[in-house]
């Protein structure tokens, strides 16, 4: 695994003193709480969200957390791959400085459904959304350097069955809720794969990318199951699968000094450690072979001046 670490104190580069964090997914569960935290920190805001009300209710949120903290709302469609680069776009034409990208956007379904641009619903949302994204925002990042890009990846990708490239960034096959962990964690296995294969790509531009197992967190992800609600109610009043960790780790990679320097990283929610992923996130060869691959699948998006707007 591509690892770069020279974490000194003396090497830390410093950020602006209110450093502007872009955060996706960021009106419910881990993502609002890491916004919230982000803000108390000293942070201006850059969201995305789907709901306005939800939107209205996480500025509300943030506004009464860390009061003078600006927020800064785009409204996204992640499965629609070309509003995605319309709105990344757009995010880039009015913060030409952006000091950090959190990739947290993501769902977890239980049936297949195909996106209008005939890919695997959670393939679109979990991978290739933040790719795009992350790829429109690139040159930003770098002029704003240091900067910093987090993923959310998950220890789940240990259970996503072996990775074929090619045709599963491609599978559209329906599968069952039982069958559904195993396409979600061959999608966070895909985000390993993309941050590492970054982090390679941008060292020595001061762009540190890193992602992060955030843990079991009671949260939405699970709303199309029928027990969910009942299930996490009830979770909560054990104190299980608290979300404040999970937004923690995401806070604490946006912002420590540490992860200002090192680069190349899973990070688990414990403690912070470095994990090994689980191949083939741990061959370079393969990382490549799934940059190239996604980028032939997805340049035709980057390319395209086909009049959609924000």
């Amino acid at each position: 695994m591509h690892i770069v670490d020279i974490y000194q104190p003396s090497a830390v580069l410093q950020m602006p003193q209110r450093p502007k964090a872009l955060i996706t997914g960021a009106t419910d569960g881990i993502g609002q709480l890491a916004a919230i935290e982000l803000a108390r920190r000293g942070a201006d805001l850059i969201l995305t969200a789907r709901s306005q009300s939800k939107a209205n209710a996480t500025r509300a949120l943030i506004e009464a957390s860390a009061p003078g903290a600006a927020v800064d709302v785009f409204y996204a469609d992640f499965t629609d791959l070309r509003n995605v680069v319309a709105v990344a776009r757009a995010i880039a034409a009015r913060h030409p400085r952006t000091d950090v990208l959190i990739n947290n956007a993501g769902l977890h379904a239980f049936q297949q459904r195909v996106t209008k641009d005939g890919f695997a619903e959670m393939m679109a949302v979990n991978y290739f959304a933040p790719w795009l994204l992350t790829s429109v925002l690139r040159d930003n990042l770098v002029r704003s350097a240091p900067a910093r890009i987090v993923t959310v990846a998950s220890e789940a990708s240990r259970r996503s069955g072996g990775l074929r490239i090619e045709a599963d960034l491609l599978d559209t096959a329906p599968f069952t809720a039982r069958g559904s962990s195993e396409i979600y964690g061959r999608t966070k296995l895909l985000d390993i794969m993309f941050s590492i294969e970054l982090a390679r790509q941008l060292e020595g531009t001061g762009v540190t990318v890193n992602c992060l197992d955030p843990g079991f967190n009671v949260t939405s992800l699970g709303r199309e199951l029928g027990f969910s609600s009942p299930l996490a109610k009830a979770l909560n009043r054990l104190g299980v699968g608290d979300p404040n960790r999970g937004a923690g780790i995401i806070a604490r990679l946006a912002t420590d000094p540490e992860f200002g320097v090192k680069t190349g990283l899973y990070v688990s929610v414990k403690k912070a450690r470095s994990l090994t992923p689980v191949a083939p996130a741990d061959s370079e060869d393969q990382r490549r072979r799934l940059w190239i691959s996604t980028a032939q699948l997805l340049g035709p998006f980057l390319m395209a001046d086909d009049g959609v707007g924000y």
